[in-house]
């Protein structure tokens, strides 16, 4: 398992920008954040071989290594014989077949019956086997979707947004069963998703993608937590940032917020904004490090925490305790100068 990879190294002339995406994954699932339209299923599609990028490699290094893709080379193996399974958006299961059928399709005469029944069991399908899709809910669809590409044992599995077409406690349910089958999964799983928690909660690395470029990649707790670029700290949900103006090596003052900043970190000069998260803050007295006039704020309850808009524009969010229905919001909040993340452009 530790010699196994999966690199992607594809270009891609599109209308609206050029897709250059490059990476390798070791282990666990990767995941790809960005906004709509960045080109986050346009990869997926390149490593599965829907789609032909202009140039590059996609290649799989297992027992022995497997080129989907190399455009020096002229390989360009058809998406069937790349052993890739690509749960999309809307599950694309075969409308005139049943929920067995549809599992069974990816496998050949030869597989042993048994794999289907195996897999209706591992995903709670019993009693649906005869069903055709309409006649399921979009969890149950997702779940055959899941049975049909684990059926025929992928080396790489693709999951292009798989919770957009959920309610709310559909998306729980499902997303606790995908956490579990992706840890006993012994390939490469690849999520694209345009959901912050989507990504920490399912992917051990990150990539984030804007118009077509990588503009993060790692680990997705160190993503998270010290996203050094401004479009990288809004994906990753830091709803204060501010332009800055630098005063010396720690100090500082947030142009938008109008308030003087102590860092904990020495300001180097490629720093041009400040992120602080909207959990950051605490009560304060008027005289303690980094303090802000929290007075005539605006206070919204929300079921779990209570949101306070301050005048200045700053976005503060509040834990609440259990049955609290009353919050009186201090005259002053600090944030500590470990918690200012230093942002460039």
């Amino acid at each position: 398992m530790s010699n196994k990879s999966l690199k992607v190294n594809v270009q891609k002339e599109l209308k609206e920008f050029d897709l250059d995406v490059n990476f390798e994954l070791k282990k666990g699932c990767l995941g790809i954040l960005g906004p709509s339209g960045c080109g986050k299923s346009m990869t997926l599609k390149s490593i599965a071989g829907i789609v032909d990028p202009d140039k590059g490699v996609v290649s799989l290094n297992a027992d022995e290594e497997t080129i989907y893709f190399d455009s020096n080379k002229k390989i360009n193996l058809k998406p069937q014989k790349r052993n890739v399974g690509y749960l999309f958006q809307n599950y694309a299961l075969f409308p005139n077949m049943t929920v067995e059928e549809n599992v069974a399709c990816g496998l050949s005469k030869d597989d042993d019956k048994k794999i289907v029944s195996d897999m209706i069991k591992r995903f709670h399908l019993e009693g649906l086997e005869k069903r055709y899709p309409r006649q399921l809910s979009g969890g149950q669809q997702q779940r055959v979707a899941l049975a049909r590409i684990l059926a025929y044992g992928p080396d790489v599995i693709l999951l292009d947004e798989p919770f957009s077409a959920m309610d709310t406690f559909l998306k729980e349910q499902l997303r606790i069963e995908l956490a579990n089958l992706l840890k006993g999964f012994n390939g490469f799983s690849i999520m694209v998703t345009h959901n912050r928690d989507e990504a920490f909660q399912f992917c051990d690395e990150l990539i984030v993608l804007n118009q077509g470029k990588i503009i993060a990649k790692g680990d997705t707790y160190e993503i998270f937590e010290n996203p050094k670029k401004v479009e990288v700290a809004r994906l990753t949900g830091c709803k204060n940032i501010s332009k800055i103006e630098v005063i010396d090596d720690y100090h500082l003052k947030s142009l938008d917020w109008d308030v003087t900043f102590e860092v904990s970190q020495k300001i180097s000069n490629n720093i041009t904004h400040i992120g602080i998260r909207a959990h950051d803050f605490s009560s304060a007295e008027k005289d303690d490090v980094n303090v802000i006039d929290a007075r005539n704020s605006t206070l919204f309850e929300m079921p779990f925490e209570w949101e306070i808009t301050l005048a200045n524009g700053l976005w503060w969010k509040h834990d609440k305790l259990i049955y609290e229905h009353d919050f009186e919001v201090p005259d002053y909040i600090k944030v500590d100068p470990k918690d200012i993340i230093l942002l460039e452009e």
